[in-house]
């Protein structure tokens, strides 16, 4: 028999079946139907299982299927979203009504006919319950929190010395935990010394680490080869290779005494994970994040900071030091400068020496001293 050509639904191959619970039959091959099509799309599967867990507490929310969805029950989740005890951020909902969105869209495609199958058997059809009168638009570039900023340098300065302090304490009092201790203070430090992401740190091995042949002075650490970059559009991550700059050379230093001496201490293999436990397992996203907090308020820093400040000043001081706008997003990995620029927060030193150079260009006199950069 021909195929219709208006197009097939996963239950098409099912039309005589008739399960104890329809509705939640018919949702889940909706789910699972929505899985495929992104998954043939190149979609990772974490980010398809994300999508999907919106969806479900989208559903649950509402308490009816997508075919008794409508606009109102998006505006009633969209209002529990933002008042309950930790309101969640423009950013978030916005994520939750494009997820929504796309949902929907996929089950009013005619190519599935999820609209006639509903129909048949419940007497309604999906929807789309997103339109521009019901849902965030996207007004600035940045909306994260305010207090979202880069360290100063006496913050990096006090954080990783509050860090290196931690060692020194726990072998003065011969207690176990220095190894441990130096591990998350070379942890931080390449973070900010590379302009890393958490996971990006987290998944480096030992041989992602390279030498820079035009920089033979950093050695076997002149570069880092990052695989598990954060991918767009629900790509998988995306690789990129990160070179160690002069300005924060000591990290070569610190790369050598964790790997040379305090590394084998945790394993007798030469190979594998940067970053160890004592049970030689790879350091979880969740204790690089409870590590900082500790670390951050024993330097008296404000609490709104997070590991992704370290990424922030990174950024920040590259473009203070003189570094061209395209290099700096070639080593932060942003597909767009527009991304760089966000993450900028350049500081007052950085902007004198710019009003010098243009106090010197346009009056001369004693600031053409001052004038270079």
């Amino acid at each position: 028999m021909a195929q219709d050509p208006r197009g097939v639904s996963p239950l098409r191959q099912l039309r005589n079946v008739r399960a104890l619970d329809e509705g939640r039959f018919v949702f889940e091959a909706m789910l699972s139907g929505w899985a495929d099509q992104q998954s043939s799309r190149g979609l990772a599967e974490r980010t398809i299982g994300s999508r999907e867990l919106v969806i479900r507490r989208f559903e649950e929310f509402a308490g009816r299927y997508p075919w008794e969805w409508s606009p109102g029950d998006l505006e009633d989740y969209t209002t529990q979203a933002k008042s309950r005890q930790r309101p969640a951020t423009p950013s978030t909902i916005r994520g939750y009504h494009s997820i929504i969105r796309l949902f929907c869209d996929y089950l009013t495609d005619p190519r599935y006919r999820w609209v006639a199958d509903c129909e048949e058997r419940f007497g309604s059809a999906p929807q789309q319950v997103c339109h521009e009168w019901n849902t965030l638009a996207h007004l600035v570039d940045y909306e994260g929190r305010p207090q979202r900023r880069a360290l100063t340098y006496d913050e990096i300065e006090q954080f990783f010395t509050v860090a290196d302090r931690r060692v020194e304490t726990i072998l003065q009092r011969g207690r176990k935990g220095a190894l441990a201790a130096l591990r998350d203070s070379q942890i931080f430090k390449m973070i900010y010394a590379y302009g890393l992401r958490r996971a990006e740190a987290v998944g480096l091995d030992v041989a992602d680490l390279r030498p820079n042949g035009v920089a033979p002075r950093f050695g076997r650490f002149g570069a880092v080869d990052v695989r598990w970059g954060k991918g767009a559009q629900g790509s998988g991550p995306r690789r990129r290779s990160v070179l160690t700059i002069p300005e924060l050379d000591w990290i070569t230093e610190g790369l050598a005494q964790w790997i040379d001496h305090a590394r084998p201490r945790f394993t007798a293999g030469s190979a594998g994970p940067l970053w160890l436990t004592e049970r030689g397992t790879r350091v979880s996203l969740r204790y690089i994040d409870l590590r900082f907090a500790q670390l951050r308020d024993e330097a008296e820093l404000p609490s709104e900071l997070s590991v992704h400040a370290l990424r922030h000043t990174y950024v920040t001081n590259l473009i203070e030091w003189g570094y061209a706008e395209k290099f700096v997003q070639d080593q932060v990995g942003h597909a767009y400068a527009s991304t760089t620029a966000i993450y900028t927060s350049v500081g007052d030193d950085f902007k004198n020496r710019m009003i010098n150079r243009a106090l010197s260009r346009i009056y001369g006199g004693p600031h053409a001293e001052d004038s270079r950069p």
